[in-house]
């Protein structure tokens, strides 16, 4: 019997493959479907087979929607303060420092000026991954500066919701907010000023109870839950079964509490064109 060794593999072994980094590759939520990062991103962060709309920033926001190096940020270095001495888990006060650190912001929103397809705006953005988006004293007071901004400038105002509500930690302070944005932007209605509002995947809370839906154009993105309160809280409520879809984007459509529903990628076009048939 003749015997033979392999000098070397011609089949790479397990041990051999090549080491893909970490958050190369994206997995959609609804259809499984695996992306390369750069793929997904070109994508402007939707899914490439079924369009889901994956939850972004502040910074991917104004990527998208605004002329490059148009962007201008204000009020960059307004920070929350502790006036409850609020501890849960941890100490408010951790909790911030914590979060400033993990996601480079200082608080749940970031406010500017920038341009549209050359159309100057005021324009914020709320960041989910600053404690779940939560509406305290910081993202009142600038969006009340924003609006500051806009009856000075005249330009139009486009506010992108991303929120899961009032922050607890500050307590009435942040309930106070609702009523003062809410007075702000009356005074923009007042000025003939147009205000834009996108609903993005979640708003809800004390961001749906005031400046989220009073826009004089309320969009959303595709299958966004907007809501006051979450779905299982008005089940527990109610003892009843909600219908398909409810509080979804589409359903609030039919139902005529929003204008439009408009994919990211034709978001741009659509507020440009929408801000020339209402700025003229």
């Amino acid at each position: 019997m003749a015997w033979f060794k392999r000098s070397k593999d011609n089949i790479a072994s397990d041990t051999q493959k090549k080491d893909v980094p970490d958050g190369t590759w994206i997995k959609c939520p609804e259809c499984n479907e695996m992306m390369h990062k750069m793929q997904w991103e070109s994508n402007m962060y939707l899914c490439t087979k079924c369009s889901h709309h994956f939850r972004i920033g502040s910074e991917e926001y104004f990527k998208i929607l605004l002329d490059a190096d148009s962007f201008k940020e204000m009020d960059r270095k307004i920070r929350s303060v502790d006036p409850l001495e609020f501890e849960d888990t941890k100490p408010y006060k951790t909790r911030l420092s914590d979060t400033m650190k993990s996601t480079d912001l200082n608080d749940a929103i970031r406010t500017g000026t920038g341009k549209i397809n050359s159309i100057d705006v005021v324009i914020c953005c709320m960041d989910f991954g600053f404690i779940g988006g939560s509406m305290g004293s910081v993202v009142g007071e600038k969006i009340s500066r924003a609006i500051d901004k806009a009856l000075k400038t005249n330009y139009p105002l486009i506010i992108i919701s991303s929120s899961g509500g009032a922050r607890m930690m500050e307590g009435a302070i942040s309930l106070m907010q609702l009523a003062k944005t809410s007075t702000k932007l009356a005074k923009l209605n007042e000025e003939k000023i147009p205000y834009i509002s996108i609903l993005t995947n979640p708003t809800t809370g004390g961001s749906t109870a005031s400046f989220s839906m009073l826009g004089d154009l309320n969009i959303a993105e595709p299958k966004a839950l907007i809501a006051f309160a979450g779905p299982r809280v008005v089940k527990q409520a109610t003892g009843k079964d909600l219908p398909p879809g409810f509080q979804r984007s589409e359903f609030l459509l039919e139902h005529g509490f929003i204008d439009f529903i408009v994919n990211r990628r034709d978001m741009k076009d659509k507020l440009s064109q929408l801000l020339k048939l209402i700025c003229d």
